[in-house]
């Protein structure tokens, strides 16, 4: 029903920006919540952040001031621009969707659908 692929994942300096870029497919694009979620080597894999389909955006506290997440639904992609990288960013970044209300933006068994991840790597 909903495909979606990252890209734009990569190795940056500390203190250096990336945008990841989340194309979907599926007649629901516009009318479900679109998250990331990040996952470091050992760590459970952790919300970041996530945008309803009204507009309104949510951000990890980690992020927040950092990263901006954003939508085109015309192109049916969803981006997150990171900025100020930090070491601590380092994680394989998934793109998810569903059907999800905003208390609970940041719950992963919320999300029906989910991309096969791009690697974020910030060195110092």
């Amino acid at each position: 029903q909903v495909q979606l692929v990252e890209s734009g994942g990569g190795l940056v300096q500390a203190g250096g920006s990336l945008r990841l870029s989340c194309a979907a497919s599926g007649r629901t694009f516009g009318t479900y919540t679109m998250g990331w979620f990040r996952q470091a080597p050992g760590k459970e894999r952790e919300f970041v952040a996530a945008v309803l389909w009204s507009g309104g955006a949510y951000y990890a506290d980690s992020v927040k001031g950092r990263f901006t997440i954003s939508k085109d639904n015309a192109k049916n992609t969803m981006y997150l621009q990171m900025n100020s990288l930090k070491p601590e960013d380092t994680a394989v970044y998934y793109c998810a969707a569903g059907r999800v209300g905003w208390s609970k933006v940041s719950d992963r068994p919320q999300y029906d659908y989910w991309g096969q991840g791009t690697q974020v790597t910030v060195s110092s």
